[in-house]
């Protein structure tokens, strides 16, 4: 849960392990500590409760358990899908965009330059959205392609078309992977509707620990693994499996799906009351990409552009971390950066104006939205 009497609203980098999630990983934590690969009854203890995870898992994917493989989180599963499909596939082309996570931009860049194959960016807009007539062009001329578009962007919140890329991807007989990262435990993931090849989840993303996520890929296809030296997930992942993380993750995902309506109705609400008392407060803000548009975009993600301003230029995030407000300017996996955010860039978003992208969770309150519109306004509206 978040520190008493500060406002959490950075849920798109991590967010706080749900109690329950704890409970059950308790066990694997204290009593049951055998290495899954051996063969005794402590290690055959583990085993079982690995393989009932990745049964629970599927089910909620509605996929089969040998389609499931658990990582330690979704850059190391979007790592194995661009270097494996590539690699094992032959495939003779990388299509992606600009606005995609690190996790797969730079694992495209260097997959591109280790098999001296294109990378292909597609055009983005202003608001965000790609230019999938573009996609459909490059495929045509070569159709023995990767394509690997996220579904929610952790920054601005777009939603890509994932069945719409998913039927064309077929059509043209690509590989279609998706980063689902910021979607898994959020929305629905029916797998047997959609022709996509594979995606990963992160369990920190929806209430369960951090350091451990899976990768979905659909039979038959077969991959080399990334990680080498045991032959641990049949195969995919070579080293001892993150036992207590992986049952965390089961449950973190079950109760997500469980309970995702109410969420959604709760979360979104608060999003709908910062977005309406904000541009009453401040009537110059405006909202990169489509995270102000309440039906098109991730409803955790609102990614605010505030008004230019000399006093918090530079200062924004620290001056919101003074009145214990944690959010991001960006993505949290490039907190440390100095260049800003690749995504904003890539929408030629002003650079005089200060970007805060605030997301949210179930643990949120009314009353915190309003002291964060308080504050902004406070920050904003002073006398310079």
């Amino acid at each position: 849960m978040p520190t008493k009497n500060q406002i959490y609203l950075d849920n798109a980098a991590t967010t706080a392990l749900d109690p329950r999630v704890l409970e059950a990983m308790t066990p694997y934590l204290e009593t049951y500590f055998g290495n899954p690969s051996a063969v005794h009854s402590h290690g055959r203890q583990v085993r079982t409760a690995i393989e009932k995870a990745r049964k629970q898992v599927a089910g909620l994917l509605n996929v089969t358990a040998g389609e499931i493989f658990f990582t330690s989180g979704g850059t190391e599963a979007d790592n194995t899908i661009i270097h494996g499909a590539v690699q094992s596939l032959g495939l003779k082309q990388i299509i992606t965009s600009p606005i995609e996570h690190h996790a797969v931009l730079h694992a495209a860049e260097k997959c591109a330059q280790l098999n001296s194959i294109p990378l292909r960016l597609l055009e983005v807009d202003q608001n965000g959205n790609l230019d999938y007539n573009q996609l459909t062009q490059w495929l045509e001329k070569e159709p023995d392609s990767l394509v690997t578009l996220m579904h929610g962007n952790n920054e601005i919140g777009n939603l890509i078309e994932l069945k719409s890329i998913s039927e064309i991807c077929q059509e043209k007989g690509a590989f279609f992977h998706s980063d689902t990262v910021q979607t898994m435990g959020h929305y629905q993931h029916d797998l047997q509707s959609l022709q996509v090849q594979s995606i990963v989840g992160s369990a920190h993303k929806f209430h369960g620990p951090k350091g451990v996520g899976f990768l979905y890929i659909k039979k038959p296809h077969k991959i080399h693994p990334l990680l080498v030296g045991g032959s641990q997930e049949r195969n995919m992942r070579g080293g001892t499996e993150n036992v207590y993380g992986i049952v965390g993750l089961a449950k973190a995902l079950s109760l997500a799906y469980e309970e995702m309506d109410s969420h959604k109705t709760q979360i979104l609400g608060l999003k709908k009351l910062f977005i309406e008392k904000l541009s009453k407060a401040l009537p110059e803000v405006s909202f990169n990409g489509a995270s102000g548009d309440l039906e098109h975009s991730l409803y955790t993600v609102l990614n605010v552009c505030l008004p230019a301003s000399k006093k918090n230029e530079g200062m924004l995030l620290f001056n919101l971390d003074l009145h214990g407000i944690s959010a991001s300017g960006g993505s949290a996996c490039s907190s440390g950066a100095t260049l800003g955010s690749h995504v904003l860039r890539a929408l030629d978003s002003s650079a005089e104006r200060e970007s805060v992208r605030f997301s949210f969770s179930r643990y949120n309150t009314t009353s915190e939205i309003e002291e964060v519109v308080k504050v902004l306004s406070e920050l904003y509206l002073e006398k310079l």
